[in-house]
């Protein structure tokens, strides 16, 4: 180890750096917050802390949809758009990890070469790491602290698979569910789930021989959405079209999201859902800390591991080991 990676962490230098929005900077903080090593994650914690006054003027948004609906390419065009219109965009794109090793692909930012490019623009693939919805432990920290950089809208993407959809409703002010035209029978493929939680459904590749598919597709998505209960009595959650590739329809999802915060707003309705937010957080993170007690802890680990035999052997049920489980931590 080198005597330059010995120096102890300016954690006021690293934070004014952040909120004047060096890039570099702003890497090293998202790396920080992400690090599993007990003093990092404790620094982390004070840099999240001291830099809270200057988060929540961004427009959060969360993009979803299953594999090959064109996430990345949507942001891609999205974020160009945004940037045309002098908005500074931050990606936090969640990558699937591998179940055995962990490691991931990381390969949404080649998918989005515009937009990497541009100087307001900042891209930060993440792996999921084995969250749960493959949505990375630390994304609502990294997306505070681009927001302290001067990021005026965030866009989460999620690898779209599990249970995914619910953990990005609850960090983004707005959920955008993606679909595909043309896909088999549209109200069979409708996850329900999804759908109630869903602020919009926009269909991707509405365009050449597309077009009329896009249209059939979006016209039995509306008619569904008609006998669910939105979950916003100020909004009812619209379904567009629109091409990634061309263009076509972005500036029309762009002016929706806009549309939502206008309408939430008033009734108090946008500020609430982000202090439920802030709720929320707090358990996930207590309860990470509880499981990494039980991960980092030998004499707990063992004791675990014993329960756990117990369990798989039908000698304890699941309930009494859970019990078990949880007087360790008491």
């Amino acid at each position: 180890m080198t005597a330059t990676s010995k120096k102890p962490l300016n954690l006021p230098s690293l934070a004014s750096e952040v909120c004047s929005g060096h890039r570099a900077a702003l890497a090293r903080a998202i790396t920080l917050i992400e690090s599993r090593r007990g003093d990092h994650q404790a620094s982390a914690r004070a840099l999240v802390q001291e830099l809270l006054p200057q988060t929540g003027r961004a427009i959060r948004v969360g993009i979803t949809g299953s594999p090959g609906v064109g996430k990345s390419t949507t942001i891609d065009a999205l974020g160009m758009y945004l940037i045309e219109q002098g908005h500074k965009v931050a990606v936090l794109a969640v990558d699937p990890s591998s179940a055995r090793t962990g490691g991931s692909i990381l390969g949404d930012k080649t998918r989005m070469a515009r937009l990497s490019a541009e100087a307001d623009a900042f891209i930060r693939p993440s792996p999921s790491s084995g969250t749960l919805g493959g949505v990375a432990a630390k994304t609502r920290e990294a997306m505070l602290l681009c927001e302290a950089a001067g990021f005026d809208v965030v866009l989460v993407e999620t690898v779209g698979i599990g249970q995914s959809e619910t953990a990005v409703c609850d960090m983004t002010d707005f959920f955008l569910a993606l679909m595909l035209p043309g896909a088999g029978d549209e109200l069979q493929g409708i996850k329900k789930g999804l759908v109630e939680l869903a602020d919009m459904i926009a269909i991707n590749k509405a365009d050449g021989d597309n077009i009329a598919r896009a249209n059939l597709a979006a016209g039995e998505y509306r008619a569904a959405l008609h006998i669910l209960t939105p979950r916003s009595v100020h909004w009812q959650p619209p379904v567009q079209t629109y091409s990634a590739m061309t263009g076509a329809g972005i500036a029309e999802l762009w002016q929706s999201i806009l549309a939502h915060r206008d309408a939430t707003t008033p009734p108090g309705e946008f500020d609430a859902r982000r202090r439920e937010q802030q709720v929320k957080w707090m358990w996930t993170m207590l309860e990470d800390r509880w499981k990494a007690r039980l991960k980092s802890d030998a004499a707990i680990r063992a004791k675990v591991r014993h329960t756990e035999t117990e369990v798989a052997a039908g000698r304890l049920t699941p309930a009494i080991g859970a019990d078990a489980i949880a007087e360790l931590l008491a």
